[in-house]
């Protein structure tokens, strides 16, 4: 062996201390990263409100940034597929999150808080991957789906202690105290990012190559996603079925923040904390929940069960636009949300493994996902100026019955795909 092979490669002992600090940083970096991405988005529906916004062009605005951050998230995850600098396309996509967010205390415009939502998604759209990227590069296949659960558990639970100091400064300081929250929180997330040791990143298993040979891996990382996803027919079925679910439960929680403040039955910053709190504390729960079920019955099961969630949660947020209703619909959002937090980047990465394009994959499984986020809100604001609320979460919940219907319909396909094991998905 040589000098130069002996300088590379850590001993045993010092690779497993690098492997364990670096899984220690990446829970971290979910709790802080949870409030830097999410911290004013669900806020942004009644501090706009507040300042004279109508739903319409508040939905509007929210889905001009989805699209932006869906249009970006196949070219980000080539990228992050491509890129050995992980860690500083967390930190720039960091500091472009804060800035944005700034921009909506400078001017309350049109043009400047669609300029803001958009950077915001486009610098989402390209950190998680990013994170999952690192995930897999530190842990390998084998060890994936319990850490991205625990990844997934602590982004939970940073969204959930974000959202209620978010709620309690807000409350006691107005709206903007929310904003700067975010701003420390981003900052945390840097420094976090940055105490991942780079020699604990094995950057080919990164992309899903950790069993392929040398001479196998894929060059240049083109953002080849769309092509992955037609060519592997469970990953069009669930890119679909998340779509439809999307569609209806992007514009759940601003919408319901909005109703029950607009009728004056809650303050606007403790009522949209609540919400955020008590989806987030069930989310903990499902997360860990969906990496147990996973490792044993496969993902299916853990899918089917997020896609029921959805009607009933949109049944019981038109039935009641209550105070306290806030516990039943967030809850159910905490269930949805928690169990594909865990299945879906798990499943994707289970069903590319070895292509070297797993990052890729991802990012056009959100991008599919994401046309039906960024749908959802500009549907739902103009359901509810037209229609009243009661009609549009109505209507918005039944959109997950195509979900139901695809997942339980193509099971036959879904099942041997969903059980945690590789196989030929081209058919």
């Amino acid at each position: 062996m040589t000098a130069t092979a002996i300088s590379r490669t850590p001993p045993s002992g010092s690779a497993d201390a690098d492997r364990k600090r670096a899984t220690g940083a990446l829970q971290a970096l979910n709790f802080f990263m949870a409030d830097m991405q999410a911290g004013i988005g669900p806020f942004l529906g009644v501090f706009l409100q507040q300042r004279g916004w109508a739903t319409g062009p508040i939905g509007t605005v929210m889905t001009i940034g989805g699209v932006a951050g869906m249009v970006m998230t196949v070219p980000a995850g080539a990228f992050i597929d491509h890129t050995e600098k992980k860690r500083w396309v967390v930190v720039i996509t960091g500091i472009c999150t804060v800035l944005a967010s700034f921009l909506i205390l400078w001017s309350h415009s049109w043009a400047v808080v669609t300029v803001s939502q958009v950077a915001t998604a486009i610098a989402g759209a390209a950190i998680g991957p990013a994170v999952t990227g690192m995930t897999l590069g530190v842990v390998r296949q084998k060890g994936f789906n319990a850490q991205n659960g625990r990844n997934q558990a602590w982004n939970h639970a940073g969204n959930m202690v974000g959202a209620g100091l978010s709620g309690w400064l807000g409350w006691k300081y107005g709206m903007p105290a929310i904003f700067y929250l975010a701003a420390v929180f981003g900052v945390l997330a840097i420094i976090t990012v940055l105490s991942i040791p780079e020699r604990a990143i094995d950057h080919r298993a990164a992309r899903g190559l950790e069993k392929a040979q040398d001479g196998d891996d894929a060059e240049g990382g083109q953002a080849e996603g769309f092509k992955a996803l037609l060519q592997h027919k469970p990953m069009l079925i669930l890119a679909a079925a998340l779509a439809c679910f999307h569609l209806g439960n992007g514009a759940m929680l601003p919408l319901y923040g909005m109703a029950v403040v607009g009728a004056g039955k809650g303050n606007a910053a403790m009522f949209t904390a609540t919400t955020v709190v008590v989806a987030q504390a069930v989310m903990i729960v499902a997360s860990l929940v969906a990496m147990k079920v996973a490792a044993g019955r496969g993902y299916w099961l853990v899918l089917l069960i997020s896609f029921a969630a959805l009607p009933l949660r949109g049944f019981l947020a038109g039935s009641f636009i209550e105070h306290w209703g806030v516990w039943p619909v967030q809850a159910l959002d905490g269930i949805g949300a928690g169990l594909q937090s865990v299945a879906v980047p798990g499943l994707v990465a289970c069903l590319l493994d070895g292509t070297g394009r797993v990052n890729v994959g991802q990012g056009a499984v959100m991008t599919v996902q994401g046309l039906g986020a960024s749908l959802s809100p500009a549907i739902g604001g103009w359901l509810a100026q037209l229609l009243g609320y009661h009609v549009a979460f109505f209507v918005l919940g039944s959109f997950a019955f195509v979900s139901l219907a695809l997942w339980l319909g193509f099971a036959g396909t879904l099942r041997p795909a969903c059980s945690g094991t590789r196989a030929d998905t081209t058919r």
